[in-house]
This record gives C-alpha cells, sequence and structure tokens, in this order.
C-alpha cells in the first residue's frame, strides 16, 4: 500500500511517474516539528535500510547522511555526501514501512547520529513529497516502490563483459596496445573506455586529431575484434569561439544563467564552461543529439561525468581567494592563517555556495539551481537516453553516470564513483549494492582495482573475485597511479582464470539482472530481506545473496587466506580455481571459516538450486549457449532467461529455456 503526502510547492522531479493519490490523512510514522523536520523513534532492534549511494554499511543507524551530489573522490568513514542522493529508505523491526522523501535539494537524515534511538530528515525547504509504503515483508515494499518508478535501465549484453579503461591512454596506439596485450594474455575483453585524452582540449563531442586521426577506424578495428569503444562525456561545456557546442549554446540560450541573466561561467577540466541547462527539455534535446557526432563514428557506449556537476572553481571565488592568500602571505604565516590558506584553496572545489549563483529555465520559471541540484545528473543521461533512442532506434546503447537521483536508474546506470585501491572500498562499494537496488539501479559496479591510489597485486585479485560477480565489471585506474591492466601483474594467469569465471557466469548473471529489471527485483539483497527470522542473518553485513541461487562473501582484507560465513540455511560451497577446475562441499547452516587461497574464488549455491556455468568466449558475442554445464543440487532447476541482447525492448526476442540437473 503507497500513500502519497504533499508539503509545500514541491518541485516536479519525474522520480515518480505512476499516479498516486494524494493522501490528506495524518501522516504515519512521522511526526514533524516546527522547524518542518521529520522525526521517529526508533527501537533498539529496528534497522534502517536503503539511502542508496552512501556509506557505513547496509544497516544505516548510527551517522548523518546529507542527500547532495558531491565530486568526492574520498570515500572515508566520516563522509556525509557521494554522486548520488537516493532518498528512499525501508525502517524494519518492530515496524516495517518505507520511506521515499521527493525533494531535489539538500536533505539531511541523522539516522541515530543526534539521538541513537531518532532518525530526523531535514529537508533544507519545506517543499517536497513523501510517500509511505507498507508492505508483506521488504521484498514487497521494494515491489511497490519500484513499480512507481517506473523499470529499470538495460543495457546492451556486451556491457556484461570485462571493461579496462583509464584515465591516462593519450592516443590510439595505447588502446590498440591495451586490446592487443589482452588478446595475447589470452584475457577475455569486450570494451575499452576513452577517458578526457580523446577529446581536443576537453571539449566534449570533439575528437584530438593528432593523438586519435582516425576514431571510425580505431572504432572499427576494435568492433571486429570483439571490443567496444566507450568514451566520456562531461557535463561541462568550454567557453571558445568557433566551438560549435559553445555557439549554439550560447545562442539558443541553453545554458544555466547567473543572477543577471547571462551564462552561468564555472571551471572543470578544459578550464572556463557553461553549463548546459538540462532541466530544460530544449536544451536536453539539443544536447542529447550531440552524441550523434561520435556515433556517427561507431560508438555506441557513452559514460557520463563530472555531472553533479562538478565545479573546480568560479572566478569571482577564485578571485577572493587569490586575494586573501596574497594577504596572508606578506605576513609571518602561523598556524591560524596557514589553516585559513589551506582551507580557502581546499574550499574552492565544489563549494556549496556556488551552486546558489545559477538558474535554470523550467518551462519560463526561473529556478535557483541549489534547489534542485540533484537532479543535474540524471537529466544529463536522460538527454542521452532519449536522443539516442531515436538516433539508434533498433538497438541498446550502454550509458552510465557518475551523478544520479532517483529515477535516472530508467536512463542508465551509474558505477559508484572515483573510489581508491583501499581494501575497504571493496566492502564500501559491496554494502551499497542492496541500497542501490532498492532505488532501481541494477547495472552497477565499482571501480575495480580502485581508481585513485597505486593497487596491490592481491587487492586486485581480491577485488576481481567481487567485481565479477557485479553488472558492471570495469577496471578503471587515474592518470598518474599504478598502471594496472591485468597483463601486468605476475599473477596474470590467476586473473585471466577470473575473467573466464566471469564469462562462464555471464549467461546467469544477465539473466538474473532482466529479471530483477523486468520484475522490480533486487539482484543483491542482504541475507536479513529473505531470512527474517534469523538474528544471525540480520547482523550480517559483509555477504550478499544474489538472485535467488547463490550467496556471494568475498574476502577484503589484506593478507587474510579466508573469512569467517554464517550460513542462514544449508548451502554449497563452491571453491574455483578455473572455471571448469572447481570443488564442492555442502555445509550446515551456522558458522564457518572458508579457506580461500589468492587464486580461488569462493561463492555458495543454495540450498536446491541449481547455477549454469558456460565455457568461457574472448568476448560476449562469442558465448556459446550450448556449452552449459549445470553446478549445485541435484533434481534442481534453473530457469534462464535470454534476448538477443541488443533489441530495445529484450520483451521482442525474450525466452524462458529450463535447465534441469
Amino acid at each position: 500500500m503507497i500513500k502519497k503526502y504533499v508539503f509545500g510547492n514541491p518541485f516536479p522531479t519525474d522520480a515518480v511517474i505512476a499516479h498516486v493519490d494524494v493522501c490528506n490523512d495524518p501522516l504515519p510514522f512521522f511526526e514533524i516539528n516546527g522547524d518542518g523536520d521529520f522525526f521517529t523513534c526508533l527501537s533498539d532492534n529496528e534497522i534502517v535500510y536503503g539511502l542508496g549511494e552512501q556509506i557505513r554499511g547496509i544497516n544505516k543507524r548510527g551517522w548523518e547522511y546529507v542527500s547532495w551530489n558531491y565530486d568526492n573522490p574520498h570515500h572515508h568513514e566520516d563522509t556525509r555526501s557521494l554522486y548520488g542522493s537516493h532518498n528512499f529508505i525501508i525502517v524494519s523491526g518492530e515496524r516495517l514501512f518505507g520511506a521515499f522523501f521527493d525533494y531535489a535539494g539538500r536533505i539531511t537524515f541523522d539516522i541515530g547520529y543526534t539521538n541513537k534511538n531518532q532518525m530526523s530528515v531535514r529537508p533544507e525547504k519545506p517543499d517536497l513529497c513523501v510517500y509511505i509504503i507498507e508492505g508483506a515483508d521488504e521484498k514487497d515494499i521494494v515491489r511497490q516502490f519500484r513499480s512507481i518508478i517506473g523499470k529499470s535501465y538495460i543495457p546492451p549484453l556486451w556491457a556484461f563483459g570485462y571493461g579496462q579503461s583509464r584515465w591516462g591512454y593519450k592516443d590510439e596506439n595505447d588502446i590498440r596496445e591495451v586490446a592487443e596485450n589482452y588478446s595475447s594474455a589470452d584475457i577475455p575483453l569486450d570494451s575499452i573506455y576513452l577517458d578526457i585524452d580523446y577529446m581536443e582540449r576537453y571539449k566534449d563531442f570533439t575528437v584530438d586529431i593528432n593523438r586519435f586521426p582516425d576514431l571510425e577506424k580505431l572504432a572499427s578495428d576494435m568492433k571486429n575484434n570483439g571490443v567496444h569503444l566507450v568514451p566520456i562525456i562531461d557535463a561541462g561545456v568550454k567557453i571558445e569561439e568557433g566551438y560549435d557546442v559553445y555557439e549554439e549554446g550560447v545562442e539558443n540560450g541553453y545554458f544555466c544563467k547567473n543572477a543577471d541573466g547571462e551564462d552561468f561561467v564555472g571551471a572543470v577540466w578544459p578550464g572556463r564552461v557553461h553549463f548546459p541547462d538540462f532541466l530544460n527539455p530544449q536544451a536536453r534535446n539539443w544536447f542529447g543529439k550531440k552524441y550523434e557526432t561520435l556515433t556517427k563514428l561507431g560508438i555506441d557506449g557513452f559514460w557520463n561525468d563530472m555531472n553533479e556537476p562538478a565545479i573546480f572553481y568560479t572566478e569571482d571565488r577564485l578571485e577572493e581567494t587569490l586575494r586573501h592568500i596574497h594577504k596572508l602571505s606578506q605576513g609571518n604565516m602561523g598556524i591560524n592563517e596557514y589553516f585559513t590558506f589551506t582551507g580557502m584553496v581546499a574550499g574552492l572545489n565544489g563549494n556549496a555556495g556556488d551552486y546558489h549563483k545559477f538558474f535554470h529555465n523550467v518551462n519560463g520559471q526561473t529556478i535557483r539551481h541549489s534547489d534542485v541540484h540533484n537532479l543535474y545528473g540524471m537529466n544529463m543521461t536522460r538527454s542521452a537516453f532519449e536522443a539516442l533512442r531515436k538516433i539508434q532506434p533498433n538497438k541498446r546503447t550502454l550509458f552510465f553516470s557518475r551523478s544520479s537521483y532517483i529515477g535516472a536508474h530508467r536512463y542508465g546506470g551509474i558505477w559508484q564513483g572515483d573510489n581508491k585501491s583501499w581494501w575497504s572500498h571493496i566492502l564500501q562499494s559491496m554494502q551499497q549494492l542492496p541500497a542501490l537496488n532498492m532505488a532501481g539501479f541494477i547495472f552497477i559496479g565499482a571501480d575495480t582495482g580502485g581508481f585513485g591510489c597505486d593497487t596491490t597485486e592481491d587487492l586486485m585479485l581480491r577485488w576481481l573475485q567481487y567485481s565479477l560477480f557485479t553488472p558492471l565489471f570495469r577496471n578503471h585506474s587515474a592518470d598518474g597511479t599504478r598502471k594496472q591492466e591485468l597483463y601486468r601483474f605476475s599473477s596474470v594467469n590467476t586473473m585471466k582464470e577470473m575473467i573466464k569465471i566471469r564469462y562462464a557466469l555471464i549467461p546467469y548473471l544477465y539473466s538474473e539482472f532482466l529479471k530483477s529489471a523486468l520484475d522490480d527485483e533486487m539482484m543483491f539483497r542482504p541475507l536479513s530481506f529473505d531470512f527474517h527470522c534469523d538474528k544471525e542473518a540480520i547482523n550480517v553485513e559483509d555477504q550478499l545473496l544474489l538472485g535467488d541461487q547463490l550467496m556471494i562473501a568475498p574476502v577484503y582484507k589484506q593478507n587474510a587466506k579466508g573469512r569467517y560465513v554464517y550460513l542462514p540455511e544449508e548451502m554449497m560451497l563452491v571453491r574455483m580455481k578455473k572455471y571448469d577446475d572447481y570443488y564442492t562441499e555442502i555445509l550446515d547452516k551456522g558458522h564457518h571459516y572458508v579457506h580461500c587461497e589468492l587464486d580461488e574464488l569462493v561463492f555458495f549455491i543454495r540450498k536446491d538450486k541449481v547455477l549454469p556455468l558456460y565455457a568461457p568466449a574472448k568476448n560476449t558475442e562469442e558465448i556459446d549457449y550450448a556449452s552449459v554445464t549445470l553446478v549445485g543440487y541435484p533434481q534442481s532447476s534453473y530457469t534462464l532467461l535470454k534476448d538477443d541482447g541488443i533489441c530495445p525492448d529484450p520483451e521482442e526476442s525474450l525466452c524462458r529455456i529450463t535447465l534441469e540437473n
């Protein structure tokens, strides 16, 4: 049962696309104080799930979270905001209900931070919709919520293959070298990503012809070997005379404005930029059509970045900062002056005050950006998705984004931001998966190996053993960090076998993805969602159920040769070194220590379930669906969903194949 409550004059976010009648009864579960804050008391045994891309575990109690899309590569425990805002929670325990706070500006969730037995939700302004959902269990509440926010995006099948990326592939030779080295090492590969270096001076929809003299031929050559090129597109448009995107945007009024009605100026990679007004349908349509510049060259996948939007600085704040720094540097810089100095420099990037300085045109109405900030990245991805459905109507295009709001799941996937090569970020990524699924985001994954910092060989192996289960499987790293293409490591043969296991699993993973997307289900779930009465299961935060067949429990600690797991029911342990070299053992319900060497993948098949494995291929196009082997319990079966992996509507080519063990 879903009830909608309206407060003030909410901005239409387009997160909810199904009609829900407004309820005039008192809001259940929450009280509202004089400041417009929503608050509720929490009993000791109540768990709070959700908030999508946020830190601090599956149970969100004990911290303060701020929904404010923010370019923050340092995902420490004290982080309050990341790249996406997903304001959906489920409270489970003595009470069971879901709540979606549909609000596009800054909103704070204090979940036992100020008072450990109280949750308060504080929007900056009292203009929002609140949806309260009651159901039989957590999965039922998720299904109901997903039914009103729309079906999840489904990418092409090749997007489930392994992808190699790096900020730092400077030219065509780098791309060809990566492809050749993966082929020589016999490591399957479906995509190579182009970061900002392919552009002419970081200008969207341009190609640096000195570095990439013939991108069309490069894309064609790669595709002939089963490899797709996936370029990046950033939100900021460089201010430069003669640059068509800039000149068209200015001429047609497609950029966000400042308080004087002039095009707002910020700064990102190219320096001074304007930001397209993605909340304006005409601007959104115009920018989306620009993707055809690259699809004509054979590109059929994109990742949208810097679309919180990230702002390195604004000119007035930079000028003020430089003036103040000059003043500070004239005298003896003691501790107070030094911290003022460093604080002002650090405060240039993503300064909250800068988001008050520009405005959107929404149906002729001027809207301050800070009031709708969290919708910007969503509408950038929407612009691409809607345009490419017209430009390439007969096939799916890969889209995923860094910034998002609930509703963006209809237009593309997300990656979990610019993480680090830290062991803790394996666990952090895994703990975000169920909450993102709750909000409709299914095509998700982390930068395998870590984006920032220097990875290590053992960290890369353990990360591969986790990421090979996630829909988006991309190895991505930052310029200046250790190069982490798999063929560079002494354990390349072990890494190769992990990638081959991924390809053996792709038909199953894609099938579970389709079931989740088409039926509003969760691909990844906490154990507690299936084992409600098991007090041990409720407290497990480092194991997940994957579909109805598997439980994953990755090793995420340095030098660990295994880990403790809790089985809420009898399960089959699978210890796999190669897709066709594995050992199985039935383990009883309860606590177990499971040994796991660096060259082993360990996972679990649930009681009376079976897992289909296929012969690996060098890319998704060559997977042989006749090569299936079933691993698991005897007298069990699995229904495999399969389509052509291309058609925009998977129902048109969908088939169900029953596999019996």
